[in-house]
């Protein structure tokens, strides 16, 4: 066993992993894992920069886990960046502040780079389970883009796009500095064309309609879990490898399509930084399900993080 951290810093959020991993077993076992919503990518799809209160929100997150790492003591870290510092023209100002806290440089790693961690993540527990039929579909539904990855021991073709629910909200959703509560028939329809065109771009690289097992990642995906399951809070056991059949998809995201933000805010399960969001990541997935025909979507908690770690190990 070699113990190990992994820190993925997206568009939305910020996640830390701990774990003990034995290449030789598959073993990863889990000692820390965290998330804290930091709104990397406020604003970068509009101005292009990383904002300095987002900056300092991520880096307060950093300063926490690097107690965190100390504390467990993980003898190595790797630091992924995804979409929002990919764009950003001031990213160098972000890797700085990294590198003084954790004491290693963030890597601002390629949208298949990041495909290919999401599905090592995924599948790797999935292996002989007989019950999920391949090629897997892992769709990684992020802040800023989303990756979807053919698969089945490994990656066949992978894609990442400009769509996630952070980049669609401010968007198409955002009026005069406020979200709209709820959108309008007119904004619903512009998410919907550009998630179409996303659509269109991965299926020129990726065979998304040959996958026989639909694997959805990250917070949008899981948060859809938790309200179709009416969990009273957010359970990661409940919700790891839960599978949510697509009409029950198609009704929680017509609901938060139409919900204010009071009524989104109120479902227990819903992490406060995700309130916002939450309805244009729903309506990600929904369009993603229609456009395969896929019936289920297989939850994971298991994504990017764990591979990240894997790679480490």
């Amino acid at each position: 066993m070699s113990r190990v951290a992994a820190v993925d810093c997206g568009t939305n959020s910020i996640r830390l992993l701990v774990a003990d991993a034995d290449p030789a077993s598959g073993e990863l076992v889990e000692l820390d894992r965290r998330m804290t919503i930091v709104r990397l990518g406020q604003g970068v799809d509009r101005t292009g920069r990383l904002a300095p209160e987002a900056l300092e929100r991520t880096f307060a997150a950093c300063r926490e886990y690097a107690a965190v790492i100390k504390e467990h003591g993980a003898e190595r870290l790797r630091f992924v960046a995804t979409s929002a510092s990919r764009d950003a023209e001031n990213r160098d100002e972000f890797v700085r502040g990294v590198l003084d806290i954790l004491g290693v440089e963030p890597e601002v790693i390629s949208g298949d780079q990041e495909a290919e961690f999401s599905f090592t993540g995924a599948t790797r527990e999935l292996t002989g389970r007989d019950d999920l039929a391949r090629p897997y579909l892992v769709v990684d539904i992020g802040g800023g883009s989303t990756e979807f990855v053919v698969g089945d021991d490994r990656v066949r073709a992978a894609r990442s796009v400009d769509v996630g629910c952070v980049r669609m909200t401010e968007r198409h959703l955002v009026v005069d500095g406020a979200v709209s509560d709820p959108p309008t028939a007119e904004q619903i329809a512009a998410i919907r064309a550009d998630i179409e065109a996303a659509l269109d771009l991965a299926e020129e690289t990726v065979p998304l309609r040959e996958a026989r097992t639909l694997v959805g990642l990250a917070g949008s995906v899981t948060t859809v879990s938790a309200i179709a399951q009416e969990l009273p809070e957010y359970d990661s056991a409940a919700i790891h490898h839960s599978r949510v059949p697509r009409e029950r998809v198609r009704e929680i995201a017509e609901w938060l399509l139409r919900s204010t933000h009071a009524e989104r805010a109120a479902v227990p399960s819903m992490h406060p930084g995700r309130v916002d969001v939450i309805a244009a990541g729903a309506l990600v997935l929904l369009s993603i399900m229609d456009r395969i025909g896929a019936e289920e979507v297989v939850v994971s908690e298991h994504d990017i993080l764990d591979g990240i770690a894997w790679s480490v190990a």
